[in-house]
């Protein structure tokens, strides 16, 4: 346990190297939810590190991916989200996450819009503290926003380990991804995204486990 506790330190250093050039604070919060999570010790490290490559490989590749493309990793499954305005970058990214051998199954969500659209996107992502502000930057501001809103929603209903799961909004449609401890669970959790203003579509991917007693 304690080798997996040090894993897990390391991994985490390294995510939190690979994000800092985007500004992402979001990478500490996920930190402390690690304790509450029902996924395995060995499958947090695991996860960790597949998500570590995955930013590096975007790093190497085009640092603008970093802010284009979303990559959440549950139990080896990575969810990819977010919009390129150019398929083949689109292929070509898909193949980068496909390349590690720890992946189990690659979700590919990503869009495609237009230059103009990816452009303000990207810009948006840039100064997220600004597209709080009231008039914002259009479509990304309200992606966040909705996230904004889906994870204080989760947070406080009752009967729901948020932690579990991971959510991302574009362009107003919600990709889910992670693990439910029962149907019933799931379906309160759909509800309450379905129900979220702004909210025109909801995807998931989530596996329900009960937890072992």
């Amino acid at each position: 346990m304690n080798t997996y506790l040090a894993q897990t330190a390391l991994a985490g250093v390294a995510v939190l190297t690979a994000l800092s050039m985007t500004g992402c604070q979001q990478v500490v919060t996920e930190t402390a939810k690690k304790a509450f999570e029902d996924r395995t010790t060995h499958d947090q490290v695991t996860d960790t590190k597949i998500g570590a490559g995955i930013l590096s490989s975007f790093s190497d590749k085009d640092k603008n991916l970093l802010l284009d493309v979303n990559a959440d990793v549950w139990e080896q499954r990575v969810m990819l989200t977010g919009t390129l305005d150019d398929p083949k970058k689109k292929d070509e990214v898909v193949q980068l996450v496909q390349a590690d051998q720890r992946v189990r199954k690659v979700y590919d969500e990503i869009q495609i819009v237009t230059k103009a659209e990816q452009a303000q996107r990207r810009e948006a992502a840039k100064n997220k503290d600004d597209s709080k502000k009231e008039g914002g930057v259009g479509q990304a501001v309200n992606d966040f926003w909705i996230e904004t809103k889906i994870s204080a929603q989760l947070i406080s209903t009752r009967g729901v380990t948020s932690v579990d799961y991971r959510w991302r909004s574009v362009r107003n449609v919600v990709y889910l991804i992670g693990r439910a401890r029962s149907q019933e669970e799931l379906n309160t959790v759909l509800s309450v995204i379905r129900n979220t203003e702004g909210v025109t579509q909801v995807k998931h991917f989530v596996e329900i486990k009960p937890v072992a007693k």
